[in-house]
């Protein structure tokens, strides 16, 4: 369908049974996101909170939850998407079968962003950040934020909304040191469109202006997180996703979505800096208070009968999964086009996205040499590392596979196909000292860390052992040995103090497991090996889930200081180890702490849930 409004969404989910309206009073400071979370996690429906303590607005959550719910929201366009995304890949496709894709040259009129008659009105009235709901998320988040933005920018070198920039950057509204109503907080990370435009604009002294747009055709708030081919404007994706022309217009210099709920503009001035969170986001864990841009606010805008969509996010999965799901649904091959020879790339949701990349590529450099090594896959390693967002990947593991059998979305096959091929003197590969996400605290500061790839590739080496051996078992200060899957063992240890005092922890590890390691060695092929120890602060947490250890591991390790080996050595600057890899992924003390519910908070929103309540019957 082609909703004209947030609202039209909503009463079509509600229409199909997919929304539920809470008619109590819930408190914007926790509540609501405790709501939210409990319901998500359950599968249910999108909500609509009718009665915020405090505020005169609605707000909705969970719109996204699923990724049949999104499929559904889109229904009517997202095939021609597709199609659009198709011929952007591959344009000779459209004179090869010109009837398929007729309806691709039919859909540019909705491509075209619609500027509005200036006698219309924007919005329907003028009103102050306080009047907005601030929604608090977390217990130890600095103020209140926008989860669900659309941050529109434009280029100074090129104005104009065909080269805008439209991304979904988080915004603190209260807290910290902001002045109330007159500012707020501009948090982006690295790779990201309005850096480019900011940066501009700080060369030529100028402000940057910018303008928020919230709600609207859920269409809207797609685009502005959707990774889109070079050339493609996240105005025009927009339409043609919603079926309906991105509206704008002008006010005050401003571009205005007049379909938005609401709007806030203002202007960020080249050096105003100010200190923006905590805030619990997509790890699981807070990103701590770091300077970022401050906002001026110009004005704020809302429409008549608003409503505030919003989400939370945490330890994954939570509702900004499906926005990946749908997204990748879409896209389809277009990183395997941007990237010869890759034929599968998988951003693992649960490891917290950026962290942890799995691909499948070719090896066709020497087919005519007997012996299989990884030689393509490493050049399309360097290229998935150097190409966009793929470039905040902390871990990633690539392979080949001639049978296009394996794939990276069955991820402890995966991770075994790479175990039993893995040279570990060989296939090891360290990027020191460069840029990781903003997100990620393992590193020894905000955008700084490591990388590591492994490459493997070839005939199997060793096979993988399902049992704890028995030494494993009676190690002088480690307990609780405990398999993860085949070939990956969890070990316990004591809190992480210092990393002087954690490589003799590991030195005493290495040489417990030397005696291990030849018995794994007998006979050419490595029997019964565990090739992975995570030692961790609790091995039976870390192992009683992929998704456990998926989160801990890769979170929490900064390849270039928490991965050791036994035996290991260094020739020529390159580093290996002869025996079982070994990753520290206990809390270090420079880590960000996870976020955790308020019990209290859960216990008040039981109300919702028990007889009587909006949501009483409405989960699993």
């Amino acid at each position: 369908m082609a909703y004209r409004s947030l609202e039209e969404c909503l009463l079509d989910l509600e229409n199909t049974g997919q929304l539920v309206r809470i008619k109590e009073e819930v408190d914007p400071y926790l509540e609501m996101a405790a709501i939210h979370l409990r319901v998500h996690e359950a599968g249910g429906p999108a909500l609509l909170f009718e009665n915020i303590k405090g505020n005169k607005y609605r707000a909705a959550s969970n719109i996204f939850g699923t990724l049949e719910r999104s499929r559904f929201i889109f229904r009517d366009n997202l095939q021609l998407v597709e199609k659009l995304i198709e011929l952007k890949l591959n344009p000779v496709k459209a004179i090869k079968n010109p009837f398929k894709y007729i309806s691709t040259g039919l859909s540019a009129i909705k491509a075209l962003p619609l500027k509005n008659a200036l006698h219309q009105p924007v919005l329907n009235e003028e009103i102050n950040i306080s009047d907005l709901p601030l929604i608090h998320h977390w217990p130890m988040d600095g103020g209140a934020f926008v989860t669900l933005p659309q941050v529109y920018t434009e280029d100074s070198d090129t104005p104009g909304i065909m080269k805008a920039n439209l991304g979904m950057y988080r915004i603190q509204l209260s807290g910290n040191d902001y002045v109330p109503d007159k500012e707020i907080g501009l948090h982006y990370q690295l790779h990201r469109g309005i850096g480019v435009h900011q940066t501009k604009a700080n060369k030529k002294g100028l402000p940057l202006k910018v303008s928020i747009f919230v709600g609207g055709p859920p269409a809207h708030s797609v685009a502005a997180v959707m990774p889109l081919p070079e050339g493609i404007s996240e105005m025009t994706f927009a339409g043609v996703l919603g079926g309906r022309r991105f509206r704008y217009k002008y006010v005050d210099g401003y571009c205005i979505s007049t379909d938005a709920d609401f709007v806030i503009t203002g202007e960020v001035y080249p050096g105003e800096n100010k200190p923006e969170g905590p805030f619990g986001d997509h790890l699981g864990y807070y990103s701590l208070q770091h300077s970022f841009p401050l906002m001026r606010v110009h004005k704020v805008y809302a429409r008549k009968n608003a409503i505030w969509p919003f989400t939370v996010v945490g330890r994954p999965p939570q509702e900004d999964t499906s926005f990946g799901q749908l997204i990748h649904s879409m896209t389809g091959n277009a990183i395997q086009h941007e990237i010869p020879g890759l034929k599968e790339v998988h951003a693992v949701d649960a490891s917290g996205v950026h962290p942890l990349l799995l691909a499948i590529g070719s090896e066709r450099y020497t087919p005519y040499m007997p012996a299989k090594k990884p030689a393509e896959i490493l050049t399309i390693a360097n290229h998935i590392l150097g190409t966009g967002q793929l470039s905040l990947a902390k871990f990633l593991f690539i392979t080949a596979d001639e049978t296009n059998k394996l794939n990276t979305h069955h991820v402890k096959e995966f991770f075994e196909y790479i175990l039993e091929r893995i040279h570990l003197e060989r296939d090891l590969h360290f990027h020191t000292n460069t840029t990781i996400d903003t997100l990620d605290y393992s590193g020894s500061s905000l955008n700084s860390g490591s990388k590591i790839v492994f490459a493997a590739y070839g005939d199997p080496i060793r096979t993988l052992s399902t049992e704890v051996h028995p030494k494993l078992k009676n190690l002088n200060g480690f307990d609780n040995c405990k398999i993860v899957f085949p070939g990956v063992a969890a070990l316990q240890s004591k809190d992480f103090t210092t990393y002087e005092n954690a490589q003799n922890e590991i030195d005493q590890l290495s040489d417990q497991l030397k005696g291990i390691s030849n018995e794994w060695c007998k006979n050419g092929l490595l029997k019964n090996e565990i090739a992975l120890l995570i030692l961790c602060d609790d091995a039976t947490f870390l192992s009683d889930h992929l998704n456990n250890f998926l989160w801990i591991t890769f979170t929490r390790c900064n390849p270039s200081h928490d991965i050791y080996g036994v035996d290991a050595f260094t020739e020529n600057k390159h580093w290996g180890c002869k025996g079982p890899l070994i990753m520290d992924a206990r809390k270090k003390p420079h880590h960000a702490p996870p976020v955790e519910k308020d019990a209290s908070v859960e216990k008040n929103i039981d109300r919702l849930f028990n007889k009587g309540g909006s949501l009483y019957g409405k989960i699993k």
